[in-house]
């Protein structure tokens, strides 16, 4: 099937689907007093090979249709993967009997209508590939096949191609009735590194909206390959105090705890350590954080949230301050604040520097001499007290440059102090996350070796 037949039929399958949720918007509308419904349709292909050989390939066509009404304060929900009229209509009738069992929340209910994205801008999000089953296969062989002759030491655990598209309708009955589609490729590689009985497995991969955009076979399986290669002959430190650079991969990490310690959930419950933050410097004054949900093509581009509020484009931290909690209609109301159209995640975060850009090795440079973190293992991040402790494997750095390749460490400090600390952010870009990063330099960190 041609491109433009994909996206013909995509279209006719969006407004298919619109009729659907206005009608059981409709439905519910006559017996509660607020109702939203939502769709989400997708499909795609995902191909995996080991070692030169094809392991699996799986086609899927799947989506479901969400309801939720609110009466009296109460709500109910529940969902079916059934479109037919019949199910639609025992889906209205089953979130109405869940919400007769419900207790009254104040809080709950439908957002504001002046916040509504009643108009929804195309930002360019849907580009669906007309790719077969073999050159999906062949993708992900090649990327392997080159990671192999990279070095004799590569052994692969696997290749993985990935495209899909999708379609997402949401309406409520304050009038709003918007949808669109958006796509997403990905291409990976696994290997692992074997050497004097020492093995380092690593991997690397690419992935965009538009498949023409991705990095070609030949770059992941070369980067797997070098990456894993690189951390052979890892040592063991002893237990210090040092800067820490944390590579963009890995910096992206930083950034994400920032994501949970203002959310709205966390917020209200009071557990988070960065209660009472706002207004207050959280980064050194150079830094600063812009959220813009409208970059054509972004991986966190979206006209609206999950439950209809406009996104808007806005700095979280300006100048290291806080400008803004991450709020849902409900984590809203609990606060006596408004939605910022945070109801399902962050949107694109650019993370930027007023000071002078520095590529890596201009950061290493200024780290001198101490840790490069390259990737993080466990789950030791405390979101309530900010305490941070992770595995970690990296490299050894002295006179600015990469010694030798490390393992077996844990790093260690406190979130709110490492945020502070921050000395350094690099140009190195890390584009493929809905946050966008460089390197993270911080002046010290605690570091438990041998």
């Amino acid at each position: 099937m041609s491109i433009e037949q994909i996206k013909k039929d995509a279209i006719s399958q969006q407004q298919h689907l619109s009729a659907i949720v206005a009608d059981a918007i409709k439905q519910a509308q006559a017996r509660v007093d607020s109702v939203e419904v939502s769709i989400n349709q997708s499909t795609g292909i995902s191909v995996s090979t080991r070692e030169g050989d094809t392991e699996n390939v799986e086609f899927n066509s799947d989506g479901a249709l969400g309801i939720t009404v609110y009466q009296n304060q109460r709500k109910g929900s529940a969902s079916t993967s059934d479109l037919s009229p019949q199910a639609i209509s025992q889906t209205v009738d089953m979130a109405i009997n869940i919400m007769q069992y419900t207790s009254p929340d104040s809080c709950s209910g439908l957002g504001d209508r002046e916040l509504m994205a009643f108009d929804n801008a195309d930002l360019d999000l849907f580009h669906p590939s007309d790719l077969n089953v073999d050159n999906a296969i062949e993708q992900a062989k090649q990327a392997e096949l080159t990671a192999l002759a990279e070095s004799s030491l590569i052994s692969c655990d696997g290749g993985y191609f990935n495209s899909r598209y999708g379609v997402y309708v949401y309406g409520n009955s304050l009038g709003m009735l918007q949808g669109y589609c958006a796509s997403s490729h990905s291409l990976s590689c696994s290997v692992i590194a074997e050497q004097n009985g020492q093995m380092e497995r690593n991997y690397a991969y690419t992935s965009s909206r538009d498949i023409n955009e991705l990095q070609s076979p030949v770059w992941v399986g070369k980067q797997a390959a070098e990456k894993a290669v690189a951390h052979l002959g890892a040592k063991q430190i002893p237990t210090m105090q040092v800067p820490v650079l944390f590579c963009s991969e890995v910096a992206v990490g930083l950034i994400r705890h920032l994501v949970s310690a203002i959310s709205g959930g966390s917020i209200y419950r009071k557990s988070s350590f960065l209660l009472d933050s706002l207004g207050k410097a959280v980064f050194p004054a150079w830094l600063t954080i812009l959220e813009d949900p409208y970059i054509l093509k972004g991986v966190g581009s979206s006209p609206f949230d999950s439950e209809g509020t406009r996104t808007v484009k806005r700095n979280i931290i300006e100048q290291g301050i806080l400008q803004t909690y991450l709020l849902s209609n409900y984590s809203a109301k609990k606060l006596g604040l408004k939605s910022t159209g945070h109801a399902g995640g962050i949107h694109n975060w650019l993370v930027s520097s007023s000071q002078t850009d520095a590529d890596f090795t201009a950061m290493l440079r200024k780290l001198d001499k101490g840790v490069v973190i390259t990737s993080l293992m466990g789950q030791g991040v405390n979101n309530v007290t900010g305490d941070y402790s992770r595995g970690a494997t990296g490299f050894w750095v002295e006179n600015g440059k990469i010694q030798y390749p490390i393992n077996e460490i844990t790093v260690a400090g406190n979130l709110k102090d490492m945020y502070q600390n921050i000395v350094a952010i690099g140009n190195d870009i890390e584009t493929r996350s809905n946050i966008q990063c460089g390197s993270i330099l911080i002046e010290k960190m605690s570091i438990a070796g041998k």
